[in-house]
């Protein structure tokens, strides 16, 4: 789904503005395992959390329901696609948060905009996350469901599909959940991202997605990063790099153009899980944003080094990397997730 329509101009700080400064790294989110306190939710974070997980869980068995099923697919614009399942596994998601807060506003990667945007809070659901790998039985692919408080994740679930013992139709799940101030958890057991503190040692995520105007810029970097690490994987679903990511079996994600239903369950998964995520170029990152960073600590300057020259090339160049598919009328103040 292109970001237009319902969508508006946020009024988070622009780049240039002193307020949204490149931030130290004692200033971004988590540092290993310690704690950042901060009061992020006006609704207690247990219980957002716990919509989450039934939302997610009610849309997983949607998709787990279709897995044996011949497919329905559906072009939208370019290479991308949607399947009945995506409408469905949005449809019970969306259904169980309304239910549980009709207050809140709720934006899906299929159904658009729903709810009262006058909210504090918003709901980010990608009802099929990796809809290609599902398309074609391909892992993996996920359910995300997140919500942030103006721009800040504050509790999300992803819950990811793998192959199963048992042939080429088994299929079973692993559920990440986080809140703020709480951990990170994989089904039930915490975890934590990797203490890998060199490129040559690590292994990192994106995925290799064309588009015109950056295409030199993300060639380089992927030439760079395939030179300079271990190794370069795409998995197929931001939700899914992310959650790997906070688990440790991966070292870094870097990437263009997400979209809020893209990150928000997996960047709070991530930030509890001791891990750091900031723009392209440094700056303090919100779900709006249109580049991303994700790494540990130990390799966040490492990575950096490599993305900010292009990404200051790429804005230089006049390419467009302000806030994008915020809800028109959706107010996203920085600093509001800190009263």
């Amino acid at each position: 789904m292109q970001c237009k329509g319902a969508f508006m101009k946020t009024n988070v700080a622009p780049r240039c503005c002193p307020g949204r400064q490149r931030l130290a790294p004692a200033a971004i989110g988590h540092r290993g395992r310690d704690r950042l306190v901060v009061c992020a939710s006006k609704v207690p974070v247990d219980q957002l959390l716990g919509v989450a997980k039934h939302a997610a869980q009610l849309g997983a068995e949607v998709v787990m329901a279709a897995l044996d099923k011949p497919r329905t697919i559906t072009r939208k614009e370019g290479t991308d696609i949607v399947t009945e399942t995506d409408k469905a596994s949005e449809a019970a998601v969306v259904g169980a948060i309304r239910a549980a807060f009709p207050d809140h506003a709720v934006l899906g990667e299929e159904g658009g905009v729903q709810g009262d945007v006058g909210s504090d809070y918003l709901w980010c659901v990608d009802p099929l996350d990796g809809t290609v790998n599902f398309a074609h039985g391909y892992s993996s692919f996920c359910v995300s469901v997140g919500v942030v408080r103006h721009a800040t994740p504050v509790a999300g679930c992803v819950i990811e599909f793998l192959p199963a013992p048992g042939g080429p139709s088994a299929w079973s799940t692993r559920t990440f959940t986080g809140a703020r101030n709480t951990g990170a958890f994989l089904d039930g057991k915490q975890i934590f991202v990797s203490r890998v503190k060199e490129l040559r040692d690590a292994v990192v995520a994106t995925e290799l997605v064309y588009y015109p105007d950056m295409w030199p810029q993300l060639s380089a970097l992927h030439r760079s990063f395939t030179g300079q690490c271990r190794g370069v994987r795409m998995s197929g679903a931001a939700a899914a790099n992310l959650c790997h990511l906070a688990m440790g079996c991966i070292d870094s994600y870097w990437q263009y153009n997400l979209k809020p239903w893209d990150v928000a369950a997996g960047l709070i998964i991530l930030e509890e899980a001791g891990g750091r995520a900031t723009t392209g170029d440094g700056l303090a990152y919100s779900v709006f944003d249109r580049s991303l960073i994700a790494t540990n600590d130990a390799l966040y300057d490492k990575v950096l080094a490599l993305t900010e020259p292009q990404t200051s090339a790429m804005l230089s160049e006049g390419v467009s990397l302000s806030p994008w598919c915020v809800p028109r009328g959706y107010r996203v103040r920085s600093g509001a997730q800190l009263d």
